[in-house]
């Protein structure tokens, strides 16, 4: 009997964090789906289609991986769905763990559905970074944060839901330099 997994999410966008999960939890079990969990009342960075052509593009061709979308319902009556035994997790560290502690507890519970934890890689622990002062503050993706052409899309859609207009990020003086110091 063949083993599968749901490794859960809502990958909004894909990070290199998620796709070290996804293929470590392909080296564990036969089948891997990688379920895109979603609120339809919620907008999110990108369309979930989008969101499944951007994974699907960054595992490129694996036989035994596949993508598919879920709204609307608990994790483990689509793990039962799919006749999967297990879900994967990756952590990043405690915090990660006290939060999906409780959860895999209840899953298992209600259904028997086990939960695999996975510890992250550090190399990817930090994907996002803050740009602009005050209130043009927001996060943007760094280089740890899925492939080149992820970030950029990210980028991309944030710029055209909130342009930061240059004027935050340029007046930010640059780490161990006052502004004006003509350095």
């Amino acid at each position: 009997m063949a083993t599968i997994c749901v490794c859960p999410g809502s990958y909004d966008p894909v990070t290199n964090g998620h796709l070290d999960v996804i293929e470590r939890a392909s080296t564990l079990f036969d089948e891997v789906v990688v379920a895109v969990l979603y609120n339809p009342a919620k907008t999110g960075t990108f369309p979930v289609e989008r969101r499944i052509e951007l994974i699907q593009q960054a595992l490129g061709s694996r036989p035994r991986v596949r993508v598919e979308s879920f709204a609307g319902r608990l994790l483990v009556d689509v793990c039962q769905d799919l006749g999967a035994g297990a879900i994967v997790k990756g952590l990043r560290g405690s915090t990660d763990f006290a939060f999906e502690l409780p959860m895999a507890l209840m899953n298992r519970h209600l259904t028997g559905v086990e939960t695999v934890f996975l510890p992250g890689n550090p190399a990817y622990e930090l994907g996002w970074e803050m740009v602009g002062l005050g209130a043009g503050t927001r996060a943007r993706p760094t280089n740890r944060v899925g492939k080149w052409w992820v970030r950029a899309r990210a980028l991309a859609v944030q710029r055209q839901a909130r342009p930061l207009g240059g004027s935050a990020l340029a007046a930010a003086p640059k780490a161990g330099r006052s502004r004006g110091s003509g350095a």
